[in-house]
């Protein structure tokens, strides 16, 4: 595996903490903004909107621009925006940073997944998919814990401060480290390639990996009020069951990157789990032992399987190689948009943080539903471009699932 793909998975190793930390931060940032804490935890929802907008566009930018030019032009305006975001008192401010940090993370993030796979070999696509994801995971194992840590003993601000920071050493690096030739391509070949959502078997892998996100996202963004108000546990513990359920997920994504794309049995297996897992969730999440079991199982499920979704999107789409990146962030990204949001309307309805697993089981079982009808369907597997074999044509690839 080239050394610049792992430097690429340090720089969303950053990211990601800055993504996921708002988990452990909710309820500091609801009191110190005098916000409800629905209001706190949709700045995740503000984040998934910004990486949704921000991913096709910031993508069809960045196939213009020289690689480095654009992956470290996208991480500088990311460390900027968190500095305005550490020092502001207003909430809507914030919300506003947090859609603009997301932008730059889209960029980043889309740019960052065809240049690690224009470094490797097809069949290693996967793999170097997963060094990307692994870096958000470790977000989740290291970043995230740690941050709510910062978080519970020095303010949710000084979280905003060490992500800049942190961004820092990966900015260095790419300036040092990332390809310096551009990648510049034409209009119309930008829109021969977003011609692959015609495509069934790229519009079902983007459905799965939005439906399965924003299981883990209900979930995930409520887990921090959960420990605290379902399970009775001290502010100080919160860390642990974030890093608890990072462990699971990082986990999940390693195996996930011993994949092809393709949707093998373990794949759907897994799949066919999550509703139970997320169910099970929500009956534990009153007993402190049980919830730290199951959240390191379910970190393992929904970013395994979400881990490997990404790979299938970038399999299926491989004819569109500048945007393919842009379409698993937008579908990962979706997910995360409408998980905290259903989740937020679940809980205030119900008074209780114990209902997001609910909703995860719900949007988990939609994705086995989707998954079933296909499979019903019965349309081949679409083979995989070679190297230097030019692109199919929409009309080659739109029968395929």
């Amino acid at each position: 595996m080239p050394l610049f793909v792992y430097v690429l998975g340090l720089a969303v190793f950053a990211q990601g903490t800055s993504e996921f930390m708002l988990a452990g931060l909710v309820p500091g940032i609801a009191h110190d903004l005098s916000v409800s804490e629905g209001a706190a935890a949709s700045l995740t929802s503000a984040y998934a909107v910004g990486m949704i907008v921000g991913a096709p566009v910031m993508a069809a930018l960045g196939a213009r621009w020289p690689r480095r030019r654009a992956l470290a032009g996208f991480l500088a305006a990311f460390v900027v925006v968190h500095l305005v975001g550490a020092v502001t008192t207003y909430y809507p401010l914030l919300f506003g940073t947090r859609i603009a940090a997301a932008i730059s993370n889209a960029g980043f993030l889309a740019v960052a997944m065809s240049v690690a796979t224009s470094l490797v070999a097809p069949e290693r696509r996967a793999r170097a998919t997963a060094v990307l994801l692994s870096g958000v995971t470790l977000a989740c194992v290291v970043g995230v814990p740690a941050g709510a840590l910062l978080g519970d003993r020095a303010g949710w601000r000084s979280a905003f401060l060490a992500v800049a920071v942190l961004c820092l050493p990966a900015l260095a690096l790419v300036f040092r480290s990332a390809p310096a030739g551009a990648a510049r391509r034409p209009n119309v070949e930008l829109r021969r390639e977003a011609r692959a959502l015609r495509s069934r078997a790229v519009r079902l892998a983007l459905v799965l990996a939005a439906l399965v996100n924003g299981a883990t996202f209900a979930t995930f963004a409520y887990l921090a009020v959960i420990a605290t108000e379902v399970t009775r546990l001290p502010d100080g513990a919160v860390p642990g069951l974030l890093a608890a359920f990072g462990v699971g997920a990082f986990l999940g994504v390693n195996a996930a990157g011993r994949g092809d794309g393709r949707l093998r049995r373990g794949l759907v297996l897994a799949l066919c789990a999550l509703p139970a897992g997320w169910l099970m969730l929500g009956v534990a999440s009153p007993h402190a032992v049980a919830l730290f079991l199951v959240s390191v199982v379910l970190g393992g499920l929904s970013f395994g399987v979400g881990s490997a979704l990404v790979g299938r999107v970038m399999h299926v789409a491989s004819d569109a190689p500048a945007l393919n990146g842009a379409f698993a962030t937008v579908a990962l990204n979706a997910g995360a948009f409408l998980g905290p949001l259903l989740a937020g309307a679940v809980t205030g309805a119900t008074g209780s943080a114990q209902g997001a697993p609910w909703v995860s089981a719900g949007l988990a079982t939609a994705a086995l539903a989707v998954l079933a009808a296909a499979r019903l369907r019965g349309a081949p597997e679409p083979a995989t471009r070679a190297p230097g074999e030019q692109p199919r044509t929409s009309r080659d690839v739109s029968g395929a699932t």
